[in-house]
């Protein structure tokens, strides 16, 4: 079995009780976004829908399935995260809501000889050493790279094309 793209289920629960905050909020006891990460994962891993938490310790220790390699610091690399997410009606009785990191994810410096072709995104803010809350995974073509820059270029921000959609019908 593969990598499979996804929103990450757990995800969309934790959306119905605030615990994901993309833009400034005011509801929860701090009013900033969270920090987000994301952690590059090996092209043999299993990562889906049901994958609920990043389970590795962040700077020290990978979890199963992610990377690792010269230059490559376990749990990733923090995502840039200046765009406010949006929501906005797409006729009378569906909307849909839209988010995308504001610069691309780039992992510098790096060798990472093992195949890899996903990236989980989790929420570092409202996690704690070993269970940080998956957000979503990211497949693309398996990749490895020998002492060089490995960047994922972002999609733009907009209803047909963002990292993460949320649509009613």
């Amino acid at each position: 079995m593969a990598n499979t793209q996804s929103m990450v289920t757990g995800f969309l629960g934790k959306l119905m009780v605030g615990a994901h905050n993309f833009g400034v909020g005011v509801i929860r006891a701090g009013t900033g976004a969270d920090t987000y990460y994301g952690a590059l994962l090996l092209a043999s891993g299993t990562f889906n829908a049901s994958s609920s938490n990043y389970t590795g310790t962040v700077g020290s220790i990978t979890m199963s399935g992610e990377v690792s390699g010269a230059g490559y610091t376990a749990g990733g690399v923090p995502i840039t995260n200046a765009n406010v997410p949006t929501a906005t009606n797409s006729s009378i009785t569906a909307g849909i809501a839209f988010w995308t990191p504001s610069a691309s994810i780039s992992y510098t410096s790096v060798t990472l000889a093992t195949s890899f072709d996903a990236v989980m995104i989790y929420n570092f803010t409202q996690g704690t050493g070993g269970a940080y809350p998956a957000v979503s995974i990211h497949t693309f073509g398996a990749q490895t790279i020998t002492a060089g820059t490995f960047s994922l270029t972002m999609p733009t921000n907009n209803t047909a094309s963002a990292l993460i959609r949320l649509a009613t019908t």
